[in-house]
């Protein structure tokens, strides 16, 4: 026979890298959003970078493993055990804006409008997915609730104000919150929502338009100042 079957050393793909770099690839597309041509991309950006450079990526990623924590009250990331928020005297601790995540929490200190403190969840209910109360920080959230001395300040929580992402999940999650806290006599809101400055009707969805009616606000009479 003149054909031979191929040994299994040979029909196994070589790495087309040094080990080394294959990892480096591997490791980059691990990440959210990044294909493996990004990876690639990554990787040799990587390589030509000046070792300090590249030394100083480990090192940021490092130090955000060994030194960012959450806030023991909010959930915020912090490198002490209490965020700046949460630790801020001046901040109205009685009231409480519940968000997803710590970035939502950014966004929002961004705007400098709102002076009292939060509480992250670190996610959204989906049961579809899987998630559960359990696991959020729900629990850590009506212990404040119940609780003042675990409030910051040891404050009373007298408003929780929900600050979901408006989402099927979101106002899901919201709903819930709403029950259990109802049942404890805190006063709940939310965040309005309704039409963006700047927008047009014909492009707005139905969710959006459905807010902006019925979150409508009273035009006052031009002579009442």
């Amino acid at each position: 026979m003149s054909d031979r079957e191929p040994r299994a050393s040979e029909s196994k793909r070589k790495p087309a890298y040094p080990p080394v770099v294959e990892r480096l690839i591997e490791e980059f597309a691990g990440l959210p959003g990044i294909g493996r041509r990004s990876a690639e991309r990554l990787a040799f950006h990587v390589l030509k970078s000046e070792e300090r450079a590249a030394f100083a990526l480990s090192k940021a990623i490092t130090d955000v493993k060994k030194s960012i924590r959450h806030c023991r009250i909010c959930w915020n990331l912090t490198e002490e055990p209490v965020c700046a928020v949460c630790g801020d005297a001046g901040r109205d601790r009685g009231s409480v804006l519940v968000v997803e995540q710590p970035k939502d929490l950014i966004a929002l200190e961004q705007t400098g409008m709102y002076r009292g403190v939060y509480h992250v969840l670190l996610g959204r209910l989906s049961p579809l997915e899987g998630i559960g109360p359990e696991e959020l920080t729900v629990a850590d959230l009506l212990q404040r609730v119940d609780h003042p001395d675990s409030n910051a300040g040891g404050v009373k929580v007298e408003e929780v104000i929900m600050g979901m992402n408006p989402t099927l999940e979101g106002d899901g999650t919201s709903l819930y919150l709403t029950e259990q806290l109802r049942s404890r006599g805190i006063r709940v809101s939310r965040l309005a929502r309704g039409l963006p400055s700047g927008s047009q009707l014909e492009y707005a969805n139905k969710a959006v338009l459905a807010d902006a009616i019925v979150g409508r606000q009273r035009v006052a009479d031009p002579g009442t100042g």
